[in-house]
């Protein structure tokens, strides 16, 4: 028998080798499989009259992170003024967004609460430079800024007063009477209550550990005394034409028609123009009478902030939102819905802001207002001192020991 040569043989199998792969199937390329999209549950804290604008804001980052996370965001009513002391009570499980008044800063970061922001850049460029010091702490950046509003200002009712008679709180008070209606100021928040004392020559502020306050408001000396603007404030309580009322019962007053004039801020400007449709005025504060003279009425101002819990599980994510609600976009939208005046540049120096009377109102009386840097004691003690002169001072008390006790209050370490 004939042999056939080794190299035919391999030939051969190397062929059908071949033939026999080729006869398989492919492999399946195994699919690309997409992450699933992350569970991102935040807690917000804002005003409660915010509520409605701040649940469109929701939905619309939401809307526009739908592809990256599965977000769940609750909203709870928190008031801005004591944002810090609820916070601090319990950081871990405080909310992981929250907005708050900017004096409240310096203690949140000092506590732990706030992280500096970092790549703070675009925020410094686009923004209000008082807002950005409003949010700093020794010229770092610790929270967003949202508005360059939270001050005081006179709201009227032009079918009452003349452009005159909003010049003085004397004549406001007798036409008021007159008319058996109210101008309204709110006794109970020490916060209002530093117009009657800001432009005395009589102090209060911070000392240079950032927490006790200094307050001269009990001094005996000097052209204008202590107990001459609790005199002042005895004989405003005591006209027919006034009344201490808290910010919701002054905007409840001017719906039902019994308040015609009032002190209160920008936030408040779309409810009053409601009511009051073309009559609603706004201006500075008036002056008042204190010891034989006319006295300006001064006033606290400040920023709204938004900050991000230091222990947030989802910083990014909270970072992100506190972002989107601080957003140039979104602080124009707050001041369609909410008459709040923009911390963002843009935003403030935009055709309709400017157009605003309760903006150039609030501008006006920054010429006698004062940043708010007090400290926690100061607001308890304030407000038990002016509640019993709103009541009329009835136990006859003297007013020099309660303004003794006043300052010994807000002094306290």
């Amino acid at each position: 028998m004939k042999k056939v040569p080794f190299h035919l043989i391999l030939l051969v199998c190397t062929f059908a080798l071949l033939v026999s792969c080729g006869s398989q199937p492919p492999s399946a390329t195994p699919e690309k499989t997409l992450p699933e999209k992350q569970a991102v549950a935040l807690t917000v804290w804002g005003a409660e009259e915010n509520e409605e604008l701040l649940q469109e804001i929701f939905t619309s980052f939401r809307d526009h992170y739908a592809g990256e996370a599965d977000l769940q965001i609750t909203y709870q009513a928190q008031s801005e003024s004591n944002c810090k002391d609820v916070l601090l009570g319990d950081l871990e499980k405080g909310a992981d967004v929250f907005a708050f008044a900017d004096d409240q800063v310096a203690a949140l970061a000092a506590a732990g609460g706030l992280d500096p922001i970092p790549d703070d850049g675009a925020i410094r460029t686009s923004t209000l430079p008082a807002a950005v010091d409003a949010a700093s702490v020794g010229g770092t950046l610790y929270a967003y800024p949202l508005t360059a509003d939270n001050g005081y200002f006179l709201y009227y009712n032009k079918s009452y007063f003349s452009q005159e008679d909003i010049q003085t709180l004397d004549r406001m008070l007798e036409v008021a009477a007159q008319a058996e209606r109210l101008v309204t100021m709110d006794w109970s928040s020490a916060w209002y209550v530093y117009a009657f004392f800001g432009n005395t020559g009589l102090e209060v502020g911070l000392n240079e550990d950032g927490l006790t306050n200094y307050c001269t408001w009990n001094s005996t000396d000097g052209p204008i005394r202590g107990v001459d603007v609790a005199q002042a404030m005895l004989s405003v309580a005591a006209s027919p034409g006034f009344a201490s009322r808290t910010d919701t019962e002054f905007l409840a007053g001017v719906q039902d028609g019994s308040v015609i004039a009032g002190v209160s801020g920008v936030w408040n400007e779309v409810a009053i123009r409601n009511a009051w449709g073309e009559n609603t005025g706004a201006a500075k504060l008036p002056t008042y009478t204190c010891a034989g003279q006319q006295i300006q009425m001064a006033s606290f101002s400040g920023c709204k902030l938004v900050g991000v819990n230091a222990y947030s599980q989802h910083p990014e994510w909270a970072a992100k939102l506190a972002e989107w609600i601080t957003s140039e976009a979104n602080q124009r939208l707050r001041f369609e819905q909410r008459g709040q005046g923009p911390a963002n540049t843009s935003a403030a120096n935009s055709p309709e802001v400017q157009a605003s009377p309760a903006i150039a109102a609030l501008l006006a009386q920054s010429n006698f207002s004062q940043l708010q840097r007090v400290g926690g004691k100061f607001w308890d003690p304030v407000a038990e001192f002016s509640g019993n002169l709103a009541a009329g001072n009835p136990s006859g008390a003297s007013l020099q020991v309660q303004l003794d006790r006043l300052v010994e209050g807000v002094c306290a370490r």
